[in-house]
């Protein structure tokens, strides 16, 4: 709960930056911002076996609304085979006291045809339209990077997205683009001689001038699907690299071991004092805790462990959670982390970050779920499944992905698609063949807890050009894995 202080601080921030730029002076600020109405929704047909380009899905979540939890808006890319993936804007609140700065076009990196794409939110919020498209030729000449990923805005105008290899998919190839504001290729953001080991996520911090990044895996590797022979061969990552920042050196390469393989999404939390984050480790499924020491350096330790089931009827014995999202609310008192795998969304106080404590948790898909082929083992040897609401008449595919939160922390919407070939081994054609859903769970911010909303059901198995796979998710007003406060 925020404090008088930190209340009175927020309003008189809102005066005095009434007539600044984008987003909001302060995290707590934001949590006072208007309802979601509106939701951007990447859509794949990549991998699916339909023919058709990738769009951006608007849904209306404005409960008042007639068309509440349907898609109204469908903006489909100029090209087959993009693979839509993660998003961001233009301008956030890194750059509110820039009054010449807009929050008005969504940045699509394309992960697997490696353009970067700008659409227009402004013009018509509910109805977007392309205005730019960054070609990877144009990317390549000038940068020799590839399977751009992560876009962040800076404070500078500029728009910086992390890639993950070059154009053959090699790692050693990735780093990070800088486009300008009007989205031509800058260049690289890092130093010379200072790329990452592996690419995926990253988050900056400028207070304590750093900015630290993860590492998913060779795109030669995961671009054709999962093989854990692969994480032998080295071709995954299980590294933090801590940036100075603005510089672009490496300063520190903090290796997370075997409790850190496939470190995933990046954050800091959102106080820009604070000095410490956290970071999802899919296949050790920990969330690790990253965090400045006395010396000024950074070190890394295990906040919260997923522990493996045991499983019959599977690919291995035993199966990981598999932590793919993970967000932390504005108010820095909760993180919130998918299992892909296992189903389950959680809900963590970390008031102490130290020390989370299990606040909430509901399954909502997953490989476990009654019905599925999959069971698994307890220590007695009795054999379960977990319970899984139906939604709307609807059994619930594939396993939560993707999360985003509602501002003042009350709403969590989860979408279920990772990455089409991942889908594909790992869900097959129920999720591939059936479409992905978007569901809405609704938060107790008092006394913790997650409770699958009823009403709430988007299925994108319905849509008009056949089954498509929904995965990142952003308001028009920017969001919590968006914004950066500078």
């Amino acid at each position: 709960m925020a404090g008088a202080a930190e209340v009175v601080q927020a309003a008189e921030a809102k005066a005095c930056c009434a007539h600044t730029g984008p987003g909001y002076a302060s995290p707590i600020e934001a949590m006072a911002g208007p309802r979601e109405a509106l939701i951007y929704v990447t859509c794949v047909y990549n991998g699916t076996g339909i023919e058709k380009p990738d769009y951006l899905a608007t849904v209306d979540v404005d409960p008042n609304s007639p068309s509440y939890s349907k898609v109204i808006h469908r903006l489909p890319m100029p090209y087959v085979g993009d693979e839509l993936h993660h998003s961001g804007w233009n301008s956030c609140s890194s750059c509110h006291g820039d009054p010449s700065a807009v929050r008005k076009f969504l940045v699509l990196p394309s992960l697997l045809s490696g353009r970067v794409y700008a659409v227009n939110t402004a013009k018509s919020p509910r109805a977007p339209s392309l205005h730019k498209v960054v070609e990877p030729e144009d990317i390549v000449q000038k940068t020799e990077l590839a399977y751009p990923h992560t876009s962040h805005c800076l404070a500078s105008g500029e728009i910086m997205i992390s890639c993950l290899g070059d154009k053959e998919g090699n790692a050693k190839g990735n780093g990070f683009l800088l486009l300008d504001s009007d989205f031509n290729v800058k260049g690289r953001w890092e130093k010379p001689g200072h790329a990452p080991i592996f690419g995926y996520d990253f988050w900056y911090q400028p207070r304590h001038k750093t900015m630290i990044s993860s590492s998913w895996g060779a795109p030669s590797a995961f671009s054709k699907g999962f093989n854990l022979q692969h994480v032998s061969d080295g071709l995954y990552g299980r590294h933090l690299n801590v940036y100075s920042w603005p510089d672009g050196e490496i300063k520190q390469t903090l290796d997370l071991g075997n409790s850190g393989l496939l470190p995933l999404e990046t954050r800091f939390l959102h106080d820009p004092s604070k000095d410490t984050g956290f970071v999802g480790c899919a296949l050790s499924s920990n969330m690790v805790r990253f965090f400045k020491t006395s010396d000024g350096s950074w070190n890394h330790e295990v906040a919260i462990s997923v522990t493996p089931l045991k499983v019959q009827n599977w690919i291995l014995p035993e199966m990981p959670g598999l932590i793919t999202d993970f967000l932390i609310s504005l108010d820095d008192r909760y993180l919130y982390f998918v299992n892909w795998l296992h189903g389950d969304i959680r809900q963590y106080n970390i008031e102490n970050p130290a020390k989370p404590v299990l606040a909430g948790q509901v399954w909502v898909g997953g490989l476990l779920q009654k019905g599925s082929d999959v069971v698994y083992v307890s220590e007695d040897g009795k054999e379960s499944q977990f319970d899984v609401p139906e939604i709307k008449g609807n059994r619930l595919r594939g396993g939560p992905q993707m999360i985003q939160l509602s501002l003042d922390g009350k709403r969590l919407y989860v979408t279920n698609s990772l990455f089409s070939a991942w889908d594909n081994q790992f869900y097959g054609p129920d999720l591939t063949k059936k479409g992905s859903h978007m569901l809405q769970i609704d938060v107790n911010t008092e006394q913790g807890g997650l409770t699958v909303n009823p009403n709430f059901f988007v299925d994108f198995g319905l849509e008009p050009e056949g089954p498509a796979l929904a995965h990142e998710m952003r308001y028009p007003g920017g969001d919590c894995t968006s914004d950066i406060w500078i």
